[in-house]
């Protein structure tokens, strides 16, 4: 999943990058907003976790592997705000750190997995939470739903940055079924990994996930007078 250097020319990656900067930027302010002294070490355990697990590859099909992305996980568990936050830093600190992932296009890749990926996610547990019992099993199941989902989504805008900006010369059509197929199989993995992850939380520290304490919040009614 993550881009190198070259592979998708600089116009498009400068574009991508742009809109990279804005959801940082917004999410610099809903964190704020949102991040407590409980809730915000959480945060940065949360980046620590993913930015290990992400070293971790596991075996998909014909040779090729995955690992966890983490978006969807990140957004349950802390929120979206916190959660693009969180996996931009991963990603620039694996950019630089270990050259996963080209400097040129840490855009594009903070793009698909720390805004599309943690946003999208978020969007997908939110909608299944509504239909599901407003239960703790629930808001493992509606993450794990989430994770699958947000994986080819994640793989699917790294196709449409390949047929804006390609600097290879393989067909959209392959890539694209070569990357969704994959990474349908590598969500299977992701979610397995998120619904553990948000059930081993919320059986110690429910009161700290974000997709927890929105589910069970009441209306405060206040007298008028």
């Amino acid at each position: 999943m993550h881009i190198p250097d070259g592979f998708i020319d600089l116009p498009t990656s400068a574009i991508f990058a742009a809109a990279s900067a804005g959801a940082i930027t917004y999410s610099l302010v809903g964190a704020r907003k949102q991040l407590d002294e409980k809730s915000a070490p959480l945060a940065g355990l949360t980046a620590v976790f993913i930015f290990a697990v992400q070293m971790l590859n596991f075996p998909v099909a014909a040779g090729t592997s995955g690992h966890l992305l983490g978006g969807a996980l990140a957004a349950v568990l802390v929120g979206p705000y916190a959660a693009t936050l969180a996996l931009t830093v991963v990603l620039v600190m694996q950019g630089f750190l270990f050259a996963d992932g080209g400097l040129s296009a840490i855009g594009l890749n903070v793009f698909n997995m720390a805004v599309l990926g943690v946003w999208g996610g978020y969007a997908v547990f939110l909608l299944v939470r509504k239909i599901l019992p407003k239960t703790k099993s629930s808001v493992t199941a509606a993450a794990g739903i989430a994770a699958v989902i947000s994986v080819p989504a994640a793989a699917a805008s790294f196709v449409l940055q390949y047929a804006i900006g390609a600097n290879a010369t393989f067909s959209v059509s392959s890539v694209l079924a070569a990357m969704v197929g994959t990474h349908i199989l590598i969500g299977i993995g992701e979610a397995l990994i998120t619904g553990l992850t948000v059930s081993a939380v919320l059986a110690s520290r429910s009161d700290l996930v974000y997709g927890w304490k929105n589910n069970v919040q009441k209306l405060e009614i206040r007298d008028a007078n």
